[in-house]
């Protein structure tokens, strides 16, 4: 009985697994990928022609509207290097970026992260954040000002060519002012610097030298075309990304902004924009200031689901400048890395809730201190997968008294498995008896035959929780191991299927078993063969074939998650051994290992088992 309701338990729990994924993952793709066939079948708003100014509005209040982002997606696009030839530019060069601003339009549109590569390979390309327009995937920063209903009045634009009023290179001791003249009274002046990190502040000033006053609306827009390469199991958020102090938390995935149409929020603190697994460009508006924040988002000029464009973007209210006087606004822009440490840094300086720019998942309050742990040892061994190492001790540790009277459980089921078979043959017409028989027989040898299932219960939560980790920190990207591990984040790059890479071919996805796996799965084979046999023969069956069928799931996970398994498996033998050894139970699969002799494992009579 005991038995059959360990099974029962572990259907019901795939069953919700599986239903859980289907209702919260595959239904909401299949929606959206039928959202987004239905928009890219219809023209872009506005009937805009390809290739021609795109109509895709900001937010809107007394008229004023956030200018579009740009032009359309057409199929062809200029290179990087012609694209950023359209326009002069000034460098930014700090020990974390580089790059260079547009002086026409002053977009930010030109960024590398000069410490990430693609690859693992050191001598790879940099990682380019930012790009301009008119290239295949434009993603750019721009801040502006839009008019008053029903005024004339001359505002720079996207085209416009501001001229460089202070400073040569962008670098994290010297700003950069660029100005513009509208040729009718106004000056503008535009302050970009740079901190030793990723966060651009923009200062912004009006002179109003005409003689009447001037009505302005300062905005702010990130743009982005194109949805993130290899959203590999979806167990994250990217995409349209924002968090508001009188509003909470606005994440709009890249499709759903295309079915549900653009999403508004009104707040005075918060902030905006579009992130990545690993990146993002966040807009931060000035706090206190009221602002309308806005998401939206079109369709491309081709059906390719790439070609989509995105608008993240905020509005502050009217800002009137007197005659003969100025006014300032300042703005800030998040464009990099999603480092934990600096992140949080960020927050803690003042920017509203800015650590929710990391996915940390629903399990938050594991999480995050997981992370904190493991970052800490690697800095403490210089290596992040000894600090998985050591922090599987460390849980085991902690689930030690919990998984202690469970393996002791589990000793003596085993031991009581001649006595079950007993009753079972004795009372084999009687399934009634055999089960009163066999519960007494429980209770009377003070065995509680659901205390099984308790060690892999406790490991769930830290499974998942490492797994986020693993998944979602940029700190662990190209983290290497030891060997062949380059990349604790990527599955183990070996496979038996061509003897670990003596053969020169590479094997379909499937069948990339790496070495790590096959460790894993040997370890979970071996505290599976030290637990007591299910009484079932189909459930023998589908125990027996559960460690290949988690080999071959694990194998495609981040290889840190297997060697935390196989590490914790390891453990979990180690300690169940000593307890079945404590409680006179033979361990069979030391002798069908031909290991009976290493181990003079000893009954409670002192004999050999």
């Amino acid at each position: 009985m005991g038995d059959n309701r360990n099974f029962l338990i572990a259907i019901l729990l795939s069953v919700l697994v599986f239903v859980g994924w289907q209702h919260f993952v595959v239904t909401p793709r299949m929606e959206a990928e039928k959202a987004r066939q239905a928009q890219t079948q219809t023209p872009p708003a506005g009937g805009a022609a390809q290739g021609s100014d795109a109509t895709l509005p900001g937010v809107q209040g007394n008229g004023a509207s956030v200018p579009s982002s740009g032009p359309t997606i057409t199929a062809t696009s200029l290179s990087r290097n012609e694209a950023l030839q359209q326009s002069p530019r000034v460098a930014i060069s700090s020990d974390q970026v580089d790059g260079s601003i547009a002086l026409k339009g002053a977009r930010i549109d030109d960024l590398h992260l000069r410490n990430y590569r693609e690859t693992v390979d050191k001598t790879s390309p940099e990682i380019a954040l930012l790009s301009p327009a008119r290239t295949e995937k434009p993603y750019f920063a721009e801040f502006g000002y839009v008019a008053a209903p029903g005024s004339n009045v001359k505002l720079p634009a996207s085209d416009t060519q501001w001229r460089v009023e202070a400073g040569t290179t962008l670098t994290p001791t010297t700003p950069v002012t660029l100005a513009w003249d509208n040729g009718e009274g106004l000056v503008f002046h535009r302050t970009i610097s740079v901190d030793e990190n990723f966060l651009f502040t923009i200062t912004d000033t009006v002179e109003n030298k005409s003689g009447a006053p001037v009505t302005l609306f300062p905005y702010g827009l990130v743009s982005r075309t194109g949805q993130p390469e290899g959203k590999a199991f979806y167990i994250l958020h990217e995409g349209f990304i924002g968090e508001f102090k009188n509003n909470g938390e606005t994440a709009i995935k890249y499709a759903a902004a295309i079915k549900d149409g653009p999403q508004t929020v009104a707040d005075t603190e918060g902030w905006l924009g579009v992130t990545d697994k690993y990146w993002a460009a966040a807009l931060i508006p000035e706090a206190g200031k009221p602002f309308v924040a806005h998401f939206s988002a079109e369709a491309g000029a081709t059906p390719d689901a790439q070609h989509e464009r995105f608008q993240a973007d905020f509005r502050y209210e009217a800002l009137t400048v007197a005659p003969n006087a100025t006014a300032t606004v300042n703005n800030r822009l998040f464009a990099g890395a999603k480092v934990s440490k600096l992140i949080d840094h960020y927050k803690d300086a003042g920017i509203y809730r800015f650590n929710l720019l990391i996915d940390w998942g629903w399990f938050w309050f594991l999480t995050q201190p997981v992370f904190k742990a493991i970052d800490f040892l690697a800095r403490e061994t210089g290596n992040f997968g000894i600090a998985i190492l050591i922090i599987t001790v460390l849980f085991k540790a902690a689930f030690f008294p919990l998984a202690n009277r469970s393996y002791e459980s589990m000793s003596k089921m085993k031991k009581l498995q001649p006595e079950m078979e007993r009753i079972k043959e004795v009372h084999k017409d009687d399934k009634m008896r055999q089960q009163q028989e066999i519960m007494e027989l429980y209770k009377k040898e003070k065995v509680n035959p659901i205390a099984g299932c308790l060690p892999m219960v406790i490991q769930i939560p830290v499974f998942f929780s490492l797994y986020k980790v693993l998944f979602v920190t940029i700190e662990m990207r190209h983290a290497p191991f030891f060997g062949w591990i380059h990349d604790l984040s990527a599955p183990d790059p070996t496979t038996i299927f061509n003897l670990f890479g003596l053969i020169p071919w590479m094997p379909p996805a499937f069948l990339m078993i790496g070495l790590w796996p096959l460790i894993m799965g040997f370890t979970m084979f071996v505290t599976q063969r030290m637990n007591p046999a299910p009484a079932d023969p189909v459930q023998q069956q589908i125990f027996m074939w559960m460690p290949v069928i988690f080999t071959f799931m694990l194998a495609s996970f981040p290889a840190g998650l297997v060697i935390y398994w196989a590490c914790n498996n390891t453990l979990s033998a180690l300690q169940q051994g000593v307890i079945m050894r404590r409680q006179g139970v033979p361990i069979e699969i030391f002798s069908n290992l031909g290991l009976d002799k290493l181990f003079a494992w000893r009954g409670a009579g002192g004999g050999k088992s």
